[in-house]
């Protein structure tokens, strides 16, 4: 009699393995990371600041939400509190806001003229408060690094400060003072305590500020991001290959944008020590923007470019913004050669393509 033969042993990996080097955006998604990895955070010293943010987000909102007895109320829920330091509980408000600390530098002469008697006066639930300043009337600096929200100093955490303070209050009810003009640029966006204990409003406009690109974090950090990005993605292909020529901002010799006027710079470029060349193009966007749309505009005559000279390209594409961009991503995916996210064991695969494309 035959011996029946053991089903063989169901496979228990919980990730999927993509089955080529031109995943579908469907197919990537199941890989990605889709928020900066901490590792990330924690190696750069937090130059970005706003996935620290969002990842706090819940937190913040929640302070907010029972912080409804008094108006400083917050203070002691924010003491009490684990997980979420004064300094990222302050930086928070100025984001949503709209206030940092360039702005309160050029308002910080006027602070003496707009409260004599250095005490803010304001409605908040039908009632009129005082909060009497402690620290920022005649400060010297009222800037992000003083106000310990600058980026090292968000990644350390910090406990709260009397100037840390008098700027809470201020974001928080300045829209509702009754004893001083406040100038425009600031008074009206200095409304966020009039959602203390509405969890639903607060949720909504917190989620929905968090869209944008804050002028506090935007710009200069936004391109920071990027090239932490392609320095993460660098790093590790010299470590997956060590005998590789690995570039950040690099060319490749004959490939140009404009009749060889002008060599086209690539993220990251690759070089074999056969001397084959591969262009890689990084992308990561927590908050969806146009980055995606121009890469996804220029992907096919680049391809065609490089494809004609022999050489190939690659993508590393990422993060929950990207994902949004369906249609872009669909492009890029279709005049890739090898797509991947941006996790360590997603960049070894790229590494694999490189050497057994190469």
């Amino acid at each position: 009699m035959k011996k029946r033969l053991k089903p063989a042993a169901k496979n228990r990996r919980t990730k999927p393995r993509m089955t080529n080097y031109t995943p579908t955006p469907d197919e990537l998604k199941k890989h990605a990371s889709l928020f900066w990895p901490k590792e990330l955070l924690d190696r750069e010293g937090l130059a970005s600041i706003i996935p620290g943010l969002v990842g706090t987000q819940d937190k913040f909102i929640s302070i907010l939400d029972i912080a409804d007895k008094s108006p400083d109320a917050w203070k002691h829920v924010l003491t009490a509190s684990s997980g979420l330091k004064a300094n990222v509980f302050l930086k928070h408000l100025m984001v949503l806001a709209d206030v940092g600390g360039e702005m309160l530098m050029r308002l910080r002469p006027e602070f003496a003229k707009i409260f004599p008697d250095k005490s803010m006066a304001f409605e908040w639930q039908g009632k009129t408060h005082r909060y009497q300043f402690k620290e920022i009337i005649g400060k010297r600096s009222l800037g992000n690094k003083a106000l310990f929200v600058d980026g090292p100093a968000i990644a350390q955490g910090h406990e709260l400060t009397s100037s840390m303070e008098d700027v809470t209050m201020l974001l928080l009810f300045g829209a509702a003072v009754v004893n001083a003009p406040l100038p425009q640029m600031i008074g009206e966006k200095c409304m966020i305590g009039s959602l203390i204990g509405k969890k639903a409003e607060l949720q909504r406009f917190v989620k929905q500020r968090y869209i944008f690109v804050s002028r506090i974090t935007g710009g200069a950090t936004s391109n920071a991001l990027g090239q932490i990005a392609q320095d993460h993605v660098r790093d590790l292909l010299c470590e997956f290959l060590p005998k590789w020529k690995i570039t950040r901002n690099g060319t490749i010799a004959g490939i140009s944008q404009n009749a060889g006027t002008t060599d086209m710079n690539f993220d990251v470029v690759a070089q074999s020590p056969s001397n084959k060349f591969f262009a890689i193009e990084v992308s990561y966007q927590v908050t969806t923007n146009s980055v995606i749309e121009r890469k996804s505009g220029q992907a096919q005559p680049r391809a065609e470019l490089l494809h004609k000279a022999g050489h190939k390209i690659a993508y590393v594409l990422d993060g929950a913004g990207n994902f949004e961009r369906d249609a872009a991503l669909r492009t890029i995916c279709q005049f890739s050669d090898c797509t991947v996210a941006f996790t360590r064991e997603q960049i070894k695969r790229l590494s694999e393509f490189l050497a057994g494309a190469s």
